[in-house]
């Protein structure tokens, strides 16, 4: 039933031949634009308080739901940040963790079950001081407790007004750009399209518009979802089809990715955050199947050795990082 609503709602939001559904649901995008316009007004008039937490804060949002690239910009950033000097941690929301007690300090081995699989993933790739929680005030005061960190970079959090921010990176699907443009439920936006022109940096995954900064998603070589040491050449697997399999934002732009590799795939798309079971990655064949990182990391606990994943590297034009670290250097 989830997987129906998700796919519907995708081809409200997206596609081309939906306008009239999206028509009838827009009055109750009216109410919701309101309430978020006027929470994001009481913050700015200083009404309502966003607490500064004694270090620069860096964070990447999107204004639409589902998947834009933000944790492959996050893991990029940290390692940038990095080469600069800095000592970087991330805050995430911990989005589907089960945890009771928040925040959660996170590292590569945390359950995925109870803090979240973003920040998992993160905690995995990065490998810096990660902390989980729904209050992002609280994350970042709990990460600076136990670390010297000298900078947090927030995992999504563009919405999470309470907690001030040095930099605003904005993150969009190039192709899919805003969908219909309208705000939830009739379109996928959190906030109107306008929301952009207050934002210092935005970046479009895929195809950049004017004053945007281009962003590609790379990757080549597969990886064992049981042993990530063990790696795999896709045109190993070019002869004969493989299940394709993704629980993201967007799987489209995932098995678009697999078939530039040269993949004749068998797709299967889940929600956004799915919480994978076995039966959800074992089909009646014996062909390999490929799974996003993100997926991976919450079923390397049954996962077999025909379970593969393809992990990505952002690549961004060189000029957002000269302006991004000039930016960080002004504000302080």
């Amino acid at each position: 039933m989830q997987g129906i609503l998700f796919r519907l709602l995708d081809e409200i939001w997206y596609g081309r031949r939906s306008r009239g559904r999206s028509r009838l649901l827009a009055p109750l995008s009216l109410p919701y634009a309101a309430t978020v316009g006027v929470r994001r007004a009481l913050f700015r008039r200083g009404l309502r308080a966003a607490f500064r937490v004694g270090v620069p804060v860096v964070v990447v949002g999107n204004i639409a739901v589902g998947g834009t690239g933000k944790t492959p910009l996050v893991i990029w950033l940290v390692h940038r940040l990095r080469e600069h000097g800095y000592r970087p941690g991330v805050i995430c929301s911990g989005y589907g963790g089960a945890a009771r007690d928040w925040p959660r300090a996170v590292e590569e081995g945390s359950d995925p079950a109870a803090v979240g699989d973003e920040a998992v993933l993160v905690a995995k790739r990065c490998g810096c001081p990660v902390a989980a929680g729904r209050d992002r005030v609280a994350a970042v005061r709990s990460l600076l407790e136990r670390t010297d960190c000298d900078i947090v970079v927030s995992d999504d959090g563009l919405q999470h007004y309470r907690l001030a921010r040095d930099v605003e990176i904005a993150v969009l699907d190039g192709e899919r750009r805003h969908g219909n443009g309208r705000c939830l439920p009739a379109g996928p936006l959190r906030e109107p399209v306008s929301r952009l022109e207050s934002v210092d940096f935005v970046v479009a995954k895929g195809r950049a518009g004017d004053g945007e900064y281009r962003m590609e998603l790379t990757g080549r070589t597969l990886r064992l979802a049981a042993d990530d040491s063990v790696t795999l050449d896709p045109a190993e697997l070019a002869s004969s089809p493989v299940h394709a399999v993704a629980g993201i934002g967007n799987p489209a732009s995932f098995f678009g990715h697999l078939r530039t590799l040269g993949l004749r795939i068998m797709p299967r798309a889940f929600p956004d955050h799915h919480p994978f079971a076995a039966g959800d990655i074992e089909f009646s064949d014996e062909q390999p199947v490929i799974m996003t990182e993100k997926d991976a990391i919450k079923c390397r606990g049954f996962a077999s050795g025909r379970h593969w994943y393809l992990p990505v590297n952002a690549k961004i034009e060189p000029a957002f990082e000269s302006a991004l670290i000039g930016r960080l250097s002004r504000s302080a």
